[in-house]
């Protein structure tokens, strides 16, 4: 199953792409507000199943993208993993964590899929990542159980101002990742189910067609059910919480010369078998 937020609507998407109005089909049993179905994920996945007309129907509509919203656009929680592949840690210079470094994005920076990013300086890096959506509360969660409290998973970006993040005498990783449009998401959220294996999708990034970045999320230091297991042990997680689960090498930032987004560069965030995200600079 896939769900989007269309024109500010809980909606899901029919196989041919258009989109079912959630609350309208329900007759208001589930709220067109897409936040809130996170707090009834599991009665809405069983509703939907037998609900929801996959092709054709009376309450179809086209989706473009300037309808798109964020697939969970109030979390509560947003949490961030830093250097959760090999490759990004060997380009930053850094040993391998023993535990996943987190950080948190301010959840007022979580914004849709489409739209202009306005760059608050000539230091904004890009970092494409496949972001978790928690779907039932998660405390003290085992590996073996972590993809239970799943939704599902959608493409972000975690856009960074390193001059801000990397300030001393103490680093604000938070602050510096959470300037406005600083959290894209979409563009919409795919269920686990619908992948061949969820622990292994292509990830990749383009600037103005340049590939920058591209990996596979099975290449994850700490794969998606470890994170939520070291999490969930330490405070619950709870549904339409984010999980943005770190960036493969390729960051502006550890390039010779460094490279940043500059007004006019179009960023381009892929994970396979979601879709893409696509952000237009603007000084």
């Amino acid at each position: 199953m896939r769900i989007a937020t269309v024109a500010d609507r809980l909606t899901v998407l029919t196989a041919e792409g258009s989109g079912v109005d959630v609350a309208r089909l329900s007759a208001d049993r589930f709220s067109s507000d897409p936040q809130a179905v996170y707090d009834r994920w599991e009665e809405f996945r069983d509703w939907a199943a037998g609900a929801i007309p996959m092709t054709g129907g009376p309450t179809d509509s086209v989706i473009t993208a300037d309808a798109l919203g964020p697939p969970a656009p109030a979390p509560r929680q947003v949490f961030a993993i830093g250097l959760n592949y090999t490759d990004h840690a060997k380009e930053a210079g850094l040993a391998l964590p023993e535990a996943p470094p987190t950080f948190t994005k301010f959840p007022s920076c979580v914004t849709g899929p489409y739209g202009e990013l306005r760059l608050p300086s000539r230091v904004v890096d890009w970092e494409a990542e496949l972001v978790v959506v928690i779907g039932r509360r998660a405390h003290h969660v085992t590996q073996e159980h972590a993809w239970e409290y799943v939704a599902g998973l959608t493409v972000g970006q975690d856009f960074s101002e390193r001059d801000v993040q990397l300030a001393g005498p103490a680093p604000q990783f938070s602050l510096g990742k959470s300037f406005p449009g600083f959290g894209p998401t979409g563009p919409w959220l795919v269920t686990p189910d619908e992948f061949d294996d969820p622990d292994d999708l292509e990830l990749s990034c383009t600037i103005n067609g340049e590939q920058v970045q591209k990996a596979r999320t099975s290449q994850m230091v700490f794969p998606v059910p470890e994170l939520i297991a070291r999490l969930s042990a330490v405070c619950p997680l709870l549904p339409g919480d984010l999980i943005f689960t770190g960036t493969p090498a390729g960051v502006g930032g550890a390039r010779t010369p460094r490279r940043f987004l500059s007004p006019t560069d179009v960023v381009v965030s892929r994970v396979e078998g979601i879709g893409e995200i696509r952000q237009h600079c603007a000084g």
